[in-house]
């Protein structure tokens, strides 16, 4: 697994649905990014500049929103996933 550091979030992405209301499959290329995840490891926060550490608002097993373009994109062992920034969760989907 992947531990996370300083603010930064590992979100395993919820894929979104490959038909539309009326059927039509979609191909890869017209699919839109998951902007939907669960959260699977959490950094310690974020570190001030007197050392102190600001804990992240969001834990492991939350669903969270996120940026569609925030984050980078990582695959291991066959699975992907998005390594974010605290900033880039906009919510916690409940």
């Amino acid at each position: 697994m992947i531990r996370p550091l300083g603010d930064r979030i590992v979100v395993k992405p919820i894929p979104k649905e490959e038909k539309t209301k009326g059927g039509i499959i979609l191909p890869d290329t017209a699919k839109e990014k998951p902007q939907e995840g669960e959260v699977v490891a959490v950094g310690p926060g974020r570190l001030l500049d007197n050392g102190q550490r600001v804990p992240i608002d969001v834990k492991v097993g939350d669903k969270v929103i996120y940026s569609k373009y925030g984050g980078n994109e990582i695959k291991l062992d066959d699975v992907e996933y998005v390594i974010l920034r605290e900033m880039d969760v906009w919510g916690v989907i409940e």
